[in-house]
């Protein structure tokens, strides 16, 4: 019996002292009771709903997570904590978690075995591809945080394995190559303090990390005039100063007019340039012909507005800023990504933002400690060429060491590549064109999922170890850098839901002993984490009953005695090393791989995040898929003009056809969206049988209309380089 506790108040007054409502001796009434008087137990650890694993208090009740609130120590969440931290709960009870390990034995068939018998057989396969093929054949994918890389990485390195990827692929891996060639590295926003903020794709609302969300609040509070640029009037954009609708795509042309009109009204930061800088003349000379008019044609931007922004941040340099953004525009989305991170990074230098208050800031980050390495070896770095061709002169060589996970499973289907471990990670489901990405998972000699739910790379496994959740476990400390530096670790809250489930640390050193590489994970979690914790004036012990801390960690350095992390130590508007690679030295303009025009009935496919979904794995946790039913939010964006054109209304159900496959979605008509434009949000369209709550909603997913690409320079996925037809059902 299902009982809300809106019916169970109704139902209760007229059954009480008449029926005890019991189920093999259970009495309900007698356990509400004692719920109401129990105590209340207060714990610190990380949600794990979305990468950004804020800091959190967990309340216990009667032996269950009752509730979580943010931690107010911790850099990220600052007391708050988003709609997925609560709605991540659920993964701790789901009764369909994955229990105990289990081996493939058909099409979407497993079997319960051991863990001995699991690890016994994966150390074996994997032994045998290593000494048949060589350890680039192996690789190793997951979520990039401190327990899956600490330990992920060292079982890999100590087996010879280089090929460690993450899911920045899909995600940021064009912006992090862009501005690590020309100012070394991706410093934070200082939105709070800064008097003028160009957003280009960033949807603070949609991607939430709390504590910045809480910056955003104070900017707009304040006197910061915020400015959006989003082919969507997304969650900030509604709340800024200004929206500017653009053609996706296309933002390298406005950010290109945009620093020309500063160059030539003389608004930019020539100190900085003079003494920070390298190449600022073959960079402003390239960049010349780029006018707001040009722009304009190009992406629908109006060249007064590019003249406006570019005088705003001309006149309030330093204390402005172009957002660095996320997975925008400049994140992994079109093949000119790159170069549009770049062409941002080199507006940020005009105005000589670096390291200056209400600018763009390289925060330290806090010390830790580290292992004693004459008791605790460690595995050297394998320098063999790795299976994705990250670093490779005649593939890849711009590419970061976040490595493509896409470009491997083509060469899993043509043999090259014959194994891949996978952790906290769904490639299979979250990069384009689905089949590419499960044939080359189903290619494999041998593929092994740590995980707790049985997503769609782990349907394809050949064997999965299930973790115990985020509540159950405990892992190693990391550290925060920002505004407000902090240390923290995720604590277990609750004694082991499902017995047969281990953490990830266990898993490895398991592993570890079976491939005769144990001597380098002899240490616990714990030996590790007293190391980490040396220097600060506090055991682990003590540490794990606050679970987060500020700490004191040195100021960012001063721009006169900042020294960038590239080549040449100083600002790069020219890169040799681009150049080196066959790539142009200076930023320029390159369209995207669809082009710019648009044909009669095409449309640019665009996707991004909300608020209360994290990529596709919360969309069968019931009450966040209950919020998307609510506000009915798996619908397709159009824009109202060229709805009504279509003949198109509210709600009607739609035909989306792109070159790889035709799906079918219901439509969202409003004035929010560019009208070349269709925007699909991320997050739904699951095709794991499991998940059954996901399936209830009715949505698509846009890796199923995406083709499989892989961009030249840092090797991105390009999630949005696809037209699309729309046709009324």
């Amino acid at each position: 019996m299902k009982l809300t506790r809106r019916k169970l108040i109704k139902k209760s007054g007229q059954i009480a002292g008449a029926l005890a409502l019991s189920l093999k001796g259970f009495n309900f009434f007698d356990w509400s009771a004692d719920a109401q008087e129990a105590d209340i137990e207060k714990a610190p650890t990380l949600c794990n709903t979305c990468g950004s694993q804020c800091g959190a208090w967990a309340y216990v009740k009667n032996g269950r997570i009752w509730k979580v609130e943010g931690h107010e120590d911790h850099a990220w969440s600052m007391g708050k904590l988003c709609a997925r931290s609560h709605g991540g709960l659920r993964w701790v009870y789901d009764p369909d978690r994955i229990k105990q390990p289990l081996k493939r034995v058909g099409e979407g068939e497993f079997e319960p075995i051991s863990w001995d018998q699991a690890l016994n057989e994966i150390s074996e396969k994997l032994e045998h591809i290593i000494n048949e093929y060589g350890p680039q054949a192996v690789g190793y994918g997951h979520y990039p945080r401190s327990t899956g890389t600490f330990y992920g990485n060292r079982f890999m390195y100590a087996l010879g394995v280089s090929t460690v990827c993450t899911h920045l692929t899909s995600c940021s891996a064009a912006r992090n190559t862009g501005f690590l060639y020309s100012m070394g590295g991706v410093p934070q926003a200082d939105i709070s303090k800064s008097k003028y903020v160009l957003m280009i794709g960033r949807n603070h609302g949609g991607g939430i990390k709390t504590g910045y969300m809480k910056k955003v609040s104070e900017a707009i509070a304040g006197d910061t005039k915020i400015v959006c640029v989003d082919p969507r009037q997304n969650d900030i954009a509604k709340l800024a100063d200004k929206w500017v609708p653009i053609m996706p795509g296309t933002d390298l042309a406005m950010v290109l007019a945009i620093s020309n009109e500063i160059i030539q009204n003389g608004w930019y930061d020539e100190k900085f340039v003079n003494e920070h800088a390298v190449g600022f003349e073959e960079y402003a000379e390239n960049i010349k012909e780029y006018t707001p008019e040009w722009a304009e044609d190009i992406s629908d931007v109006p060249a007064d507005t590019i003249r406006e922004m570019a005088k705003d941040l001309g006149e309030n340099r330093p204390h402005a800023l172009v957002h660095p953004s996320w997975g925008g525009a400049f994140g992994a989305l079109y093949a000119n990504s790159d170069e549009t991170a770049r062409a941002v990074s080199c507006l940020n230098g005009l105005i000589g933002n670096i390291n200056q208050e209400g600018g763009l800031i390289f925060y330290n980050s806090p010390e830790l400690g580290s292992l004693d390495e004459s008791q605790h070896p460690v595995p050297e770095e394998p320098q063999t060429r790795r299976a994705d061709g990250v670093g490779v002169i005649d593939e890849y060589p711009l590419a970061g060491n976040y490595g493509l996970p896409h470009y491997l499973m083509e060469k899993a289907k043509a043999g090259t590549f014959r194994s891949m471990f996978i952790r906290h990670h769904n490639p299979v489901r979250n990069f384009p064109d689905y089949e590419h990405m499960a044939e080359g998972f189903k290619s494999l000699d041998l593929s092994v999922v740590f995980e707790i739910n049985m997503t769609e790379t782990a349907m394809l496994a050949d064997y999965i170890l299930p973790e115990c959740s985020f509540m159950e476990r405990e892992e190693m400390i990391n550290g925060i850098p920002g505004p407000r530096p902090s240390i923290s670790m995720r604590t277990k809250v609750i004694p082991k839901v499902y017995e047969q489930t281990r953490s990830f640390d266990e898993i490895i050193v398991g592993l570890a002993e079976r491939l005769g590489i144990g001597q380098y994970f002899n240490f616990t979690l714990d030996d590790l984490n007293r190391a980490l914790l040396k220097p600060y004036d506090i055991t682990l012990e003590e540490f794990k009953e606050i679970g987060s801390m500020t700490v004191e960690v040195e100021k960012p350095t001063s721009l006169d005695q900042f020294e960038f992390n590239t080549r040449s130590r100083q600002f790069e508007f020219y890169s040799e090393l681009y150049e080196h690679v066959g790539q142009p030295g200076v930023v320029g303009w390159q369209e995207p791989e669809i082009g710019v025009e648009l044909k009669e009935d095409e449309f640019k496919l665009i996707t991004g995040k909300e608020g209360f979904h994290s990529h596709t794995a919360t969309a069968n946790i019931d009450i966040l898929a209950q919020i998307t039913k609510d506000y009915d939010t798996n619908r397709l964006w159009m824009n109202k003009a060229t709805a009504d054109k279509k003949g198109i209304k509210d709600g009607d159900r739609v035909k989306v056809i792109s070159p790889l496959k035709t799906q079918e979605a219901r439509i969202k008509v409003t004035q929010r969206v560019h009208p070349g434009t269709v925007f699909m949000p991320s997050g739904y369209g699951n095709k794991t049988p499991y998940y059954e709550k996901s399936n209830e909603i009715d949505a698509i997913n846009t890796n199923d209309l995406v083709p499989y690409r892989v961009a030249e320079i840092s090797g991105h996925a390009m999630r949005q380089e696809v037209l699309v037809k729309i046709e009324k059902v």
